[in-house]
């Protein structure tokens, strides 16, 4: 009898859920950020287009969209569309740094049954989380939660972005949550967008995947991991989940000019499959691309397959893979078998790896590996990783100062930058 997640592998007619970035546009300037978000795209879905789309989604019997960005609520029609959506029976779930979750807002939200948010932390203490997400953005994030907690809404998500300077306050962001009626959802750094000339600063070293494996067994289902960890099941036993790479089989991508990809974490023209503006619209994408039935055909393995723990992890994250310069059908650069590690020591020129395809940085310069080109992403008031006895090369990302509000030049910009 096949299982459920075996299924899935060859796709569905329509995806379970689908990422949806409504606009680039953002008030902070995360070094991580997988869209390399800060400015609007002028070519943005229109209201009329968006509804369009969610009309589409309906008839498809999408469950839910989860609506990011960027900063999603910025966009001027953005509670109008959450609001069509709902009564269109399509669930939203969307991410917010939690700049305009103020008291009034919160009681909206806590009145819609079809509505989930998640509030974006990625430090238990502001020492740590502002230092990656920008100055006062943690005083922002509880602030909206306090406003959440009032306001009566219960089990909205604290959604964290696993980094080595974070893992030892796993057991913090857990008490957070629960000091505030959340519910802990934990998902893992990619080297997409800027996340990618970061990547090698931030993400976890070896013991800590096993720390954080650990931990994730211990705590069951209490935590939400959106099957971000599938490749740590190689230590042994599969984390809850489908534990499986859902591109173009049960996920997708929109962003903000109707662009589809086939994973959410590589916005790169490799995984272009369609744009709903064509003709057909998303159901054709979905449903035709040539991409997406690509991946939906029987995988080999490669290198991967005669591991004992393939049929667990199965060979890992297909973005994680693409933007260290590791192949497709190999190891994930994270294996927790050390096969990953082996493949990026032979890279021959990482200059050469792969680059997202788009940035909508604030006055961003791209960051080089080679370290002559710095980006200026804005303060970093202090080093969390020397906090914590972690030393990373972090000069690299930091500006030595240069302020963060720069969208005053940006004409396209419907907000006000916040002051957080």
């Amino acid at each position: 009898m096949s299982r459920l997640v075996d299924l899935f592998e060859y796709g569905l007619d329509a995806p379970i859920c689908l990422t949806w970035e409504l606009t680039y546009a953002c008030n902070l300037s995360c070094v991580h950020c997988l869209s390399s978000s800060g400015r609007r795209d002028p070519r943005e879905l229109t209201t009329e287009e968006c509804k369009a789309v969610i009309d589409e989604l309906e008839r498809m019997q999408v469950f839910y969209v989860n609506i990011g960005g960027g900063e999603p609520t910025v966009r001027s029609d953005f509670w109008e569309l959450v609001d069509y959506a709902t009564s269109h029976h399509v669930g939203v779930k969307f991410s917010t740094n939690g700049v305009k979750i103020t008291p009034e807002v919160a009681e909206r939200l806590a009145r819609n049954d079809y509505l989930d948010i998640q509030i974006s932390l990625d430090g238990a203490t502001p020492e740590v989380n502002d230092w990656v997400r920008g100055p006062g953005s943690y005083d922002t994030a509880i602030r909206a939660m306090e406003n959440l907690q009032a306001a009566g809404m219960r089990n909205f998500k604290l959604s964290v972005v696993c980094t080595r300077q974070n893992i030892p306050q796993l057991d913090e962001f857990k008490a957070i949550a629960d000091r505030y009626g959340a519910q802990l959802r934990l998902t893992r750094l990619r080297p997409s967008g800027r996340g990618a000339d970061v990547w090698d600063e931030l993400h976890p070293l070896p013991e800590q995947q096993r720390i954080l494996y650990d931990w994730l067994v211990a705590h069951g289902d209490g935590v939400l991991t959106g099957d971000s960890f599938f490749h740590l099941s190689a230590f042994g036993q599969a984390l809850p989940g489908l534990n499986l790479c859902g591109a173009g089989r049960v996920v997708c991508l929109i962003d903000p000019i109707g662009d589809v990809y086939a994973c959410p974490f590589a916005i790169h023209e490799e995984f272009l499959a369609g744009n709903v503006r064509g003709e057909g619209g998303f159901q054709r994408v979905w449903q035709g691309s040539e991409l997406f039935q690509r991946l939906r055909s029987p995988q080999s393995g490669g290198a991967c397959s005669s591991c004992k723990f393939y049929d667990t992890c199965k060979g890992g994250c297909m973005a994680a893979k693409f933007f260290t310069g590791l192949p497709l059908d190999g190891p994930d650069p994270e294996c927790v078998q050390g096969y990953g590690e082996e493949l990026l020591a032979a890279r021959d020129d990482d200059a050469s790896h792969p680059r997202p395809g788009q940035d909508h940085s604030h006055r961003t310069i791209r960051y080089s590996k080679s370290g002559k080109v710095p980006v200026r992403l804005g303060t970093r008031p202090i080093d969390p990783a020397a906090a914590l006895d972690i030393k990373p090369n972090l000069a690299r990302i930091s500006n030595g100062g240069m302020p963060v509000n720069d969208l005053q030049d940006d004409p396209l910009a419907d907000f006000a930058p916040s002051r957080v």
